[in-house]
């Protein structure tokens, strides 16, 4: 069984524009991303799938010059980037990531890999019923059930938001959520705004130079150390891309 790890990337963001190439201990901040997703144990290959669009060359250039797989696509339609890697690849199972999350845990997408293969699930996420810090989302599907969602909806949103068809149909797909020992959902760890990016330059400071392979725990560590630094839900809300949905969801 082939795990592919799309990491979905762009340029344009709304409020942090080109945040993705932003300096991050002397590397592009999502190639510091992208070099945790590589610790994970169970993932087969990692792709970026960014825009065709001019606005997103350079960053397909960076990628591509330090040995990551480039998907081009839509801007908008995120979705079809999405089974453009799969019919390239070919993959069982597909991990869906996005740029923004330079804290990624490579203990945590195993964890979530680990729940998909053990269970019959067609989709797992931490992010149903989310426990984990905001920043460590990790969703892994069939890739079947993609390809089955970009054949049933021309809706727009579920077009850019790749999942949101998936989970927005429990009557077709089995979905299941898992869940942390200890609620952390209230830790902002992504990056959408400069504040976001300054509290992540921080802790690499503090913590990269002595281990980069530090994880979850060193970060929480670190914020017992520095809770000046701290970034919460109160800085910023939470995707609120459930709010309405009935999932059915089942949590493990």
């Amino acid at each position: 069984m082939t795990t592919i790890a799309i990491v979905q990337a762009r340029m344009t963001s709304t409020r942090f524009p080109g945040k993705v190439l932003a300096d991050l201990m002397g590397e592009p901040m999502v190639l510091r991303q992208l070099e945790r997703v590589a610790r994970s144990a169970l993932i087969d290959q990692i792709v970026l799938a960014t825009s065709s669009d001019p606005t997103d060359d350079v960053l397909a250039e960076i990628a591509a010059q330090n040995g990551i797989a480039v998907v081009r696509g839509d801007l908008n339609d995120v979705l079809q980037r999405f089974i453009q890697v799969i019919d390239i690849y070919s993959p069982d199972v597909v991990v869906r990531l996005t740029a923004d999350c330079p804290l990624a845990s490579p203990q945590v997408i195993d964890k979530v890999i680990e729940y998909f293969q053990s269970s019959n699930a067609d989709y797992v996420s931490n992010t149903m019923s989310p426990t984990y810090p905001d920043g460590l989302d990790v969703e892994v599907m069939k890739a079947e059930v993609l390809r089955r969602v970009a054949q049933l909806s021309n809706d727009a949103a579920e077009r850019e938001h790749v999942t949101l068809g998936v989970y927005r149909r429990p009557e077709l797909f089995l979905i299941e959520n898992v869940e942390n020992d200890t609620d952390l959902s209230d830790l902002r760890w992504t990056v959408d705004t400069k504040d976001d990016f300054e509290f992540i330059r921080k802790i690499y400071e503090d913590l990269y130079p002595e281990n980069p392979n530090f994880d979850m725990d060193s970060v929480l560590d670190y914020l017992e150390r520095n809770p000046e630094s701290n970034r919460t839900a109160h800085d910023a809300k939470r995707n609120a891309a459930l709010d309405g949905i009935d999932t059915g969801v089942m949590n493990a």
